[in-house]
């Protein structure tokens, strides 16, 4: 072997050794499999799966500037209407408020069926001038719905079966004006069953609220209702006993499918109006509502209303009210979707009532207003 053969065998020796170190120095790791959020199309458009689970989530919300003004909408005090419908003579300026929702709907399927759990929160600012003529804000949260649902059974944080049986009321932004037509919200459970034919029923039980109307015992209220619902509408009833007085209060109501543009309802409402009660139950110079789910004034009141859509962006929205007290209310809108997902609704109400003594008679004069609202909604 001479001494060129030996060189050029020691360098590629070289050269393979160095390859191989420099191979093995160089380790390339496995990509770990790629998690996709999936589509779940079981409940509706918007749900998707919760990574690593069967459960279907859906977040929602909007973003929501009202601006009231006039005797009834631009009153300082909105959300403590007093005992004439809202009406006030202190002040018919702006009221403004700035609203930010959040909900998430959560269902997965289980033996038992749906599993739900539905939560709904916000945050909003009010703006008004108060009853001296100075600006006052006010800025608040509140946890507007908490709900878990398994088959037909119900727990929740949530409005009163009272209201939700029968379907709230109309379609206007202002439904309460003039005649109130629910205790607003409270614990409950409840179990509704479900026919398959357009029939259901419920019952349950709630816990009222306020300092005179939560339950003092351990017999809680009772509510209960059933509906059927066809092509042609639906016909819904309540029936709702209050423990801590002993009375009952009841509402039906009835739904018109006219055609595809236009729907028609009608709902009324009655109870064994209790005048001492009332007198007790509020100031020396107001009455208050005898029992949680009597709501209106005297034993009996109507309400009225429907919807007419002009085409998929517009329709028209009317609602009257009018109970044993002669409170009248009334409103009429426009709900107009200018883009997908942004609407604007322009909307007039009118309210009137008297002031009424212990035996219910008039003790006042009719203390009367109007009002208009205007809301720019983003919904998502």
């Amino acid at each position: 072997m001479n001494i060129k053969s030996l060189l050029l065998g020691s360098a590629a020796a070289l050269v393979a050794v160095s390859g191989a170190r420099a191979a093995d120095a160089i380790v390339v790791a496995e990509p770990e499999p790629a998690e996709y959020v999936r589509i779940c199309d079981v409940y509706g458009a918007g749900y998707f799966y919760i990574p690593g689970t069967e459960t279907c989530l859906k977040i929602g919300g909007y973003l929501r500037y009202d601006i009231g003004v006039g005797d009834v909408t631009g009153i300082e005090s909105w959300d403590k209407k007093d005992a004439y419908n809202g009406i006030s003579d202190k002040n018919d300026t702006y009221f403004k408020r700035m609203r930010a929702q959040l909900t998430f709907d959560a269902r997965g399927e289980t033996e038992y069926g749906t599993l739900r759990s539905f939560t709904s929160v916000y945050f909003q600012r009010d703006s008004f001038e108060n009853s001296a003529g100075y600006s006052d804000i006010n800025q608040d949260w509140e946890l507007e719905h908490a709900i878990i649902q398994l088959g037909g059974l119900t727990v929740a944080y949530t409005d009163s079966l009272f209201e939700t049986l029968t379907d709230s009321a109309g379609s206007v932004i202002n439904d309460d004006i003039g005649v109130n037509y629910t205790p607003g919200k409270t614990h409950l459970i409840a179990y509704t069953f479900d026919g398959g034919n357009g029939f259901s029923a419920t019952i349950g039980v709630e816990e009222g609220k306020g300092e005179n109307y939560t339950i003092d015992s351990y017999v809680p209220h009772v509510v209960a209702g059933a509906s059927f619902t066809q092509g042609w509408g639906k016909i819904a009833g309540v029936v709702a006993y209050d423990s801590n007085w002993g009375e009952v209060a009841a509402k039906l109501r009835v739904d018109f499918n006219v055609n595809e543009a236009l729907s028609l309802w009608v709902m009324a409402g009655y109870q064994d109006y209790d005048f001492d009660r009332a007198w007790n139950l509020g100031t020396a110079t107001t009455l208050a509502k005898p029992s949680y789910y009597g709501v209106w004034g005297g034993d009996w009141a109507v309400w009225g209303g429907g919807k007419y859509q002009f085409n998929q962006k517009a329709s028209l929205d009317v609602q009257l009210a009018y109970d044993d007290h002669e409170n009248f209310g009334a409103a009429v809108g426009v709900d107009y979707a200018l883009v997908p997902g942004f609407n604007i609704r322009p909307e007039v109400v009118y309210a009137s009532g008297y002031e009424r003594d212990i035996t219910g008679a008039k003790v006042g004069g009719k203390k009367d207003g109007w009002g208009g609202y205007l809301r720019f909604q983003r919904s998502f």
